[in-house]
């Protein structure tokens, strides 16, 4: 199919890296199309460097009171013409833009009336990864090539990183503490690896930072100061990587930094563990029950994997 093709994705950053292999096949599937992503501003970068979408919109979620901005949207939807959807962000709200997109177009999700729908009712139950996959065999995708991530690159020689070092992800979303390792743990792991530390994270992880550097002083604190695109450029220069369920943690794993990734309560590794070249998963009913002991011996077994 050529002509115009709208792909779904709103957010969250993990969600979002999670989604670069059916970008990548989407593209590949239709490679003569004029593929338009729907977003949010945060991804806008992500979107625009990759080499899948010609178009990146990113007013994807107004509020629903916000009127002149729905009616903006709808108008711009409506008036695109679009041949057919993947909405792989399939929310109730996503869910929702089928009407605004108009009766023409064909629907791969799970909105009422799609043509393409992913009909497997325990599409809830599998990890992100293999329901997109389904999702995008039943809309008749058969090819899922490995995505290209060349372009998630950027100079980072300002910030001095050495030769040999690793990434630590202390941060998670600020509303969900139990998806949290202790930071103190973080600082003693920093303190007994054979490299120095990079820390890494939004500028609200620098605290996180500080006790970390306070630990081990030739750590490196670089929170708030990586784009996605430098965040993928140091991931590729770490030796290995330790982070909570956050999106960065995905984002690194998806570059091929050997990675472990920690899981609390709050959220499935079944469903949604970052995958990559060498991913290692820890998860405990209480992240405060995981002793750095159990950490350093999983990381050993994933760099000499």
């Amino acid at each position: 199919m050529s002509g115009r093709i709208l792909v779904i994705k709103l957010a969250a950053l993990g969600d979002f890296v999670q989604a670069f292999g059916p970008f990548a096949a989407i593209r590949a599937h239709h490679p003569a199309a004029r593929i338009t992503l729907l977003t949010t501003p945060p991804y806008a970068e992500l979107a625009r460097r990759s080499p899948w979408f010609d178009e990146v919109w990113t007013e994807g979620r107004p509020a629903w009171g916000d009127l002149p901005a729905l009616w903006r949207l709808a108008r711009r939807l409506r008036g695109a013409g679009f041949d057919r959807v993947y909405d792989l962000q399939t929310s109730a709200r996503s869910s929702r833009y089928r009407w605004l997109v108009g009766p023409g177009a064909e629907w791969s999700g799970i909105a009422r009336g799609a043509s393409h729908p992913h009909a497997n009712p325990r599409r809830d139950l599998m990890h992100t990864l293999e329901r997109q996959r389904e999702q995008l065999e039943m809309a008749g995708i058969a090819e899922f090539p490995p995505p290209d991530l060349a372009w998630l690159d950027a100079d980072v020689s300002a910030f001095g990183l050495p030769e040999r070092f690793a990434l630590l992800v202390p941060g998670a979303s600020p509303g969900r503490p139990g998806k949290r390792w202790p930071v103190a743990r973080f600082a003693e792991l920093a303190a007994g690896l054979d490299r120095p530390a990079v820390v890494v994270g939004g500028p609200a992880e620098r605290p996180l930072a500080a006790e970390i550097l306070a630990a081990a002083p030739g750590a490196i604190d670089l929170t708030g100061r990586t784009s996605y695109a430098a965040l993928g450029a140091v991931a590729r220069r770490a030796g290995l990587a330790v982070g909570n369920d956050t999106g960065p943690t995905h984002l690194i794993a998806a570059t091929g930094c050997p990675t472990l990734a920690l899981f609390g309560p709050e959220s499935d590794p079944a469903l949604c563990a970052p995958r990559g070249r060498a991913v290692a998963v820890l998860r405990r009913e209480s992240l405060a029950a995981l002793t750095v002991a159990e950490a350093r011996a999983a990381l050993a077994g994933l760099v000499t994997a």
